[in-house]
C-alpha cells in the first residue's frame, strides 16, 4: 500500500530519483552504527577511525553487484509520483516527494550504503575521520566538487547549511535532533569541516541533516523568505543551484520536474542524459501510464503487482522495507479528550483484523506489525513483544466498557458523559488500496461501537493539519525508520514541534531508553534498550503501527542494473537497453 509518507531522514543521492525508496539486497547491519575502520575491523579504544574513501567504496560496490557496462547509454529516464512537490529547497523538504526532487539536484555531505543503510562516502566528503574521543568528526571534501553554476563547493557552504538548520526562523523538522546531539561545527579550511558531538554517540551521523546548500545563493536572502523564493519554488531556475548529478531544468507544479545531466559532476556520472518525474492524480493513473510505456518504473499496488508479474515486458521487485502504515490518535487534551485513556487506544487496535488487511486487501504484500520494529531491523524481536494485539473485538468492547464507554441510547455508538466515541479520520487521497483499508477500519470500529468519519485530503493539506496545526483527531499516513531504528523522532517528548511526534506523546522512560541506546556502542546492549522502549510504546499506543510494507516496484525489462531492495538503488549504474 503506497500511503503518503513523511521522510524521517533526507533522501541521499544514492537513492533513485523520484519517489523510490528501494535498494539492492537485504543486509541487516552487522552493527548499523558500529565504529569500525575502513577495512571493516573493529576500532580499538583510543584509535582514530578513518572511513573508506569514495573510490574504495565505489570499487567495493561495483564488485559486490557486478554491474554491467552500458551498451546504449544516454536517453531519458522517466519516473512518476502521485504526490506533488512542496519545495525543492533541501532544508525545507520534509516529505518524500520533495526529497525525491531535492535528491535529484543536490548532494549531501555523505550518503548511504545501499546494502545496509549505513553512512557511506557517496556525497561531498571523500572520507571522514573520527577522533579517539569519539566526538570529533572531520569531513574531507572532494576538491573537484562544484555547484552547478561553476562555483567551488567548500566547507563554508557546509557551515552555512548547519547554521541555517540551527536557526529557529527556518523551523526545520531536523533541527531538534541535530541540536540535541551536536556541540559545535566549524570550518578548518576550504576542504575540511569539523563537527563535534556533545558526547560519544553511536548514532551521531544519523543525527546530521546531510544535504548542503550554496552559501553564495542563499546568504543574502532572509530565511523567512526562503519558502517563497524562486530557488525553493523552482520558478527561478537560475536560483536552483545544486551539486548533484543533474542540473535543474524545470518544475511544473502538479505536472512534472526534470533535470539534465551535469557534465562536470565530480563523481561517477549516471548514464541518462535527462531525468523526468511526472506527477499523476492517483496511483491508478500511474499504473496505466506504466503499462502504456509512458514511464519506466513505478511503485505498484498489490492488485497491480499481480497483474504485471506475468507480463514479459516488465520486471517486478518485491522486498521487505523499513516503511510502515500507521494511524495516530491526538493526545493533546486541548484538541480532543477522546484518547486520553490508554484503554480506548488499545480497544481501537484490538478491533482491527490486521491479518485480514494484509492478506485480503494487500494480498500478502506487507507484514503485520508486532511492535514498531520492522523485519529488517536488528532490534526486530516479535517474541519479546509483551502485548500482542491480535484481532479480538470482544476484548475491545470490554476495554471500552472498563473505560466508561457504553451504548446507553442504543444507537450502536458508545458514549461517556453524553459524548459519543466518534471522530474524524483524515488520510491521504489518491490511492485506491488506502481507501479500501480505511473503509474496512470504519466498519471494524463500528462493530465495537466506535464511530469514524473518514475524510481524504491532498497530502499538503494533510501535512498542514497534522504537523503544523496539530488540528486533527485521528489520522493515517506512512513513515519509515532510519537505519539506527531508534525511534525518538516520532516518540520523543521534545519532538512535538521539532520532529515527527505529531500526537504530543510523552513518556520520560522512553526518552531515557532512547537516549541510552544512542550512547551504547555494544550492539547487543543497544538492542535490549530499543526493545524495552518498543514495548512501552506498544503498550501505550500513541500510534497504531498496522503493518510494514513490502516494496513493490515494477520496471521495464529494458532497464539494466536495477538491483533494488530496502536501502536504495545506485542510479548512476542504471541504463536502458534500446
Amino acid at each position: 500500500m503506497h500511503s503518503r509518507s513523511f521522510a524521517p531522514r533526507p533522501t541521499r543521492r544514492g537513492l533513485i530519483t523520484g519517489a523510490l525508496l528501494a535498494g539492492a539486497g537485504i543486509v541487516v547491519p552487522r552493527s548499523a552504527l558500529a565504529f569500525v575502520q575502513a577495512d571493516g575491523t573493529p576500532a580499538s579504544e583510543g584509535e582514530t577511525i578513518v572511513s573508506q574513501t569514495k573510490k574504495a567504496f565505489r570499487d567495493e560496490i561495483e564488485e559486490y553487484f557486478g554491474y554491467s557496462e552500458p551498451t546504449t547509454p544516454g536517453g531519458e529516464f522517466i519516473d512518476a509520483n502521485v504526490n506533488d512537490v512542496k519545495t525543492i529547497h533541501p532544508l525545507l523538504a520534509d516529505d518524500n516527494a520533495s526529497f525525491g526532487a531535492v535528491g535529484t539536484f543536490y548532494d549531501g555531505l555523505f550518503g548511504t550504503d545501499i546494502r545496509s543503510g549505513q553512512p557511506a562516502p557517496t556525497g561531498l566528503a571523500d572520507y571522514w575521520e573520527i577522533a579517539p574521543d569519539r566526538r570529533t568528526y572531520t569531513f574531507h571534501l572532494n576538491k573537484d566538487a562544484k555547484w552547478h553554476d561553476g562555483t567551488d563547493i567548500t566547507a563554508h557552504d557546509v557551515q552555512f547549511t548547519f547554521d541555517a538548520i540551527a536557526n529557529p526562523e527556518l523551523g526545520s523538522a531536523y533541527a531538534q535532533t541535530m541540536l540535541e546531539s551536536t556541540e559545535s561545527w566549524r570550518v578548518i579550511d576550504d576542504d575540511t569541516f569539523e563537527v563535534v558531538a556533545k558526547e560519544p554517540l553511536a548514532t551521531f551521523l544519523y543525527d546530521l541533516h546531510g544535504l548542503v546548500i550554496p552559501k553564495h545563493i542563499w546568504e543574502n536572502i532572509p530565511i523567512a523568505d526562503w519558502p517563497t523564493d524562486g530557488g525553493a519554488t523552482g520558478q527561478d531556475p537560475s536560483r536552483v543551484v545544486g551539486s548533484g548529478a543533474y542540473k535543474f531544468e524545470e518544475l511544473r507544479p502538479g505536472e512534472s520536474y526534470s533535470g539534465i545531466l551535469n557534465e562536470d559532476y565530480y563523481q561517477k556520472k549516471p548514464n541518462f542524459d535527462r531525468v523526468v518525474t511526472r506527477i499523476w492524480p492517483d496511483q491508478t493513473s500511474i499504473t496505466n501510464a506504466f503499462l502504456n510505456g509512458e514511464i519506466d518504473v513505478t511503485g505498484l499496488e498489490p492488485v497491480d503487482a499481480e497483474l504485471v508479474q506475468p507480463m514479459d515486458e516488465f520486471e517486478v521487485a518485491v522486498f521487505p522495507t523499513r516503511n510502515f502504515t500507521f494511524y495516530q490518535t491526538n493526545l493533546d487534551p486541548e484538541k480532543t479528550e477522546l484518547f486520553q485513556d490508554v484503554r480506548v487506544r488499545q480497544a481501537l487496535f484490538y478491533g482491527l483484523d490486521r491479518e485480514s488487511i494484509v492478506n485480503d486487501i494487500l494480498l500478502g504484500y506487507a507484514v503485520v506489525a508486532e511492535g514498531t520494529q520492522p523485519v529488517i531491523s536488528f532490534a526486530y524481536a516479535p517474541e519479546e513483544i509483551m502485548t500482542k494485539y491480535t484481532f479480538d473485538p470482544e476484548k475491545a468492547k470490554s476495554l471500552l466498557a472498563e473505560a466508561g464507554w457504553t451504548d446507553s441510547d442504543g444507537d450502536g455508538i458508545v458514549e461517556k458523559d453524553g459524548t459519543p466515541l466518534s471522530f474524524e479520520f483524515i488520510y491521504p487521497s489518491g490511492v485506491a488500496t488506502t481507501d479500501q483499508v480505511v473503509a474496512y477500519m470504519q466498519d471494524a470500529w463500528r462493530a465495537i461501537g466506535v464511530g469514524m468519519t473518514p475524510r481524504a485530503l491532498e497530502f499538503p493539506a494533510l501535512v498542514k493539519a497534522i504537523s503544523e496545526d496539530h488540528d486533527f483527531e485521528v489520522s493515517m499516513l506512512g513513515f519509515g525508520w532510519d537505519p539506527s531504528f531508534i525511534q525518538d523522532r516520532m516518540f520523543g517528548c521534545d519532538h512535538y514541534e521539532g520532529g515527527f511526534n505529531m500526537v504530543k506523546y510523552c513518556n520520560k522512560r522512553v526518552d531515557e531508553l532512547n537516549a541510552q541506546a544512542k550512547r551504547t556502542f555494544d550492539e547487543a546492549e543497544r538492542r535490549k534498550l530499543i526493545i524495552e522502549a518498543t514495548n512501552i510504546v506498544n503498550d501505550e499506543l500513541p500510534v497504531g503501527v498496522m503493518h510494514f510494507s513490502k516494496g513493490i516496484f515494477g520496471y521495464t525489462d529494458r532497464l539494466q542494473n536495477d538491483k533494488r531492495g530496502p536501502w536504495g538503488v545506485k542510479f548512476e549504474y542504471l541504463w536502458m537497453q534500446q
